[in-house]
């Protein structure tokens, strides 16, 4: 039996070979018939698309559309341009239409620029696809993270409260007119924010509660609230800078407020601060800067044949390098109009997922997270115990100026 070992084991060894060849031939053939049958498929609807590539373009896939971009034919021909219509007008030429598609065609124009010969603009699932993806996915993750973050905080550290004994005397911290631009600031965006989630989230989320025609009311009220308290928004931004911007400029004292991270972690730790602590020149800044950008993308999407604003800034950019440095090569230095929304309308609201979450912790140290804070933005006085733990040197410089008055003079708001 041992002799008739090697030619059965060799025999094994062919019929694996022969297996594997069979296989790769397999594939190989069903590959083959694959593309006839797709070949076959496309030349039987005339070298137009597929129903899977309407779907793999629908779920955001690359597809390979050379057939059609390159099908243009002599669309720009005097014969073809002519008979493009019949007289019912059904009767397009679909390499017209196919050059028009992609930007092939050659367009006249009587004004505008390259912009203007741009009759299809696709660009917009592209946005719709980052919309409804990245955007929202990620928007959510922010206010959510942040959220449970402060709610975290809180259970940890607890509120932060007045360490010393109260004196019972109050000093004005801000006076109404800044109260007023603060609240004008902070109410407006308030509601700007509870309409821009609207609009972004309302159809996945309203629509299944309250059904479409809900929905529809509430998203055109949100829409006309949105675009008009905007401007209460941009001109308390305006009263807020001018009123508080020499305030908020760095200092000394700032550095020793950060080493300490603000006595937020321990209890017992005041480190001195003038009007605004370092914390709160950051939120200044935080709201000046991004608050500026959502305004001004946010003026973009209501004249947006008046104020572009991506396009200039793209080809300033490109004359800087920087995007070629990050491997973005050259950004568009032309663009449509509808691409102008598209871009303004995605850093609208990448900003606003920004500040927004930077506002939850301002609103959470402002009232919950530290006891007396409130007060300054509500009756305009807080505890003058309150003022000497948080704002030692501010307070230093009213009980100096308050010193220096006459007897019975109120020492002014700073």
């Amino acid at each position: 039996m041992s002799g008739d070992h090697p030619p059965m084991k060799g025999k094994v060894m062919k019929q694996i070979l022969w297996s594997i060849i069979l296989s790769f031939g397999l594939v190989f053939s069903s590959t083959a018939f694959a593309q006839e049958d797709d070949a076959s498929e496309r030349a039987s609807t005339g070298g137009a698309q597929t129903l899977e590539d309407i779907m793999a373009r629908q779920r955001g896939e690359k597809i390979d559309d050379s057939f059609r971009r390159g099908a243009t034919g002599d669309a720009d021909s005097a014969a073809g341009i002519a008979n493009q219509l019949g007289t019912l007008g059904g009767a397009s030429d679909p390499e017209v239409w196919r050059a028009l598609r992609y930007g092939t065609a050659d367009v006249t124009v009587s004004t505008g620029g390259d912009e203007a010969r741009v009759l299809m603009q696709d660009g917009g699932m592209k946005w719709l696809r980052f919309r409804e993806g990245p955007l929202a996915t990620n928007g959510a993750y922010l206010l959510g993270g942040t959220l449970l973050v402060l709610v975290l905080f809180y259970l940890i550290r607890g509120r932060i409260r007045v360490d010393g004994e109260k004196t019972g005397r109050t000093v004005t911290r801000f006076a109404a007119i800044e109260r007023f631009g603060h609240w004008l600031m902070a109410g407006s965006f308030i509601i700007l924010g509870i309409t821009g989630l609207i609009s972004l989230f309302g159809r996945k989320v309203l629509i299944p509660a309250f059904g479409h025609d809900s929905f529809s009311t509430i998203a055109i009220g949100s829409k006309w609230i949105h675009n008009n308290i905007s401007w209460a928004f941009m001109l308390g931004l305006v009263m807020v800078f001018v009123m508080w911007v020499m305030h908020n400029l760095p200092s000394r004292s700032d550095l020793k407020w950060i080493a300490q991270g603000g006595g937020l972690f321990r209890k017992g730790v005041h480190p001195p601060a003038r009007k605004f602590n370092a914390g709160q020149k950051l939120i200044f800044w935080s709201v000046i800067i991004f608050g500026a950008s959502i305004s001004a993308s946010g003026l973009s999407l209501l004249f947006p044949y008046d104020l572009p604003m991506f396009a200039k800034t793209f080809s300033v950019l490109n004359q800087t390098g920087l995007p070629q440095l990050f491997g973005f090569g050259e950004l568009p230095s032309v663009l449509a109009p509808q691409e102008e929304m598209q871009y303004a309308q995605m850093w609208h609201a990448i900003m606003a997922f920004v500040l927004m979450a930077i506002i939850f912790a301002h609103i959470y140290i402002g009232s919950v997270g530290m006891e007396g804070a409130i007060d300054a933005m509500t009756t305009g006085e807080v505890e003058e115990q309150w003022a000497r733990e948080h704002h030692s040197l501010w307070l230093e410089e009213l009980e100096a100026k308050e010193s220096d008055l006459p007897e019975g003079k109120a020492t002014p708001a700073e």
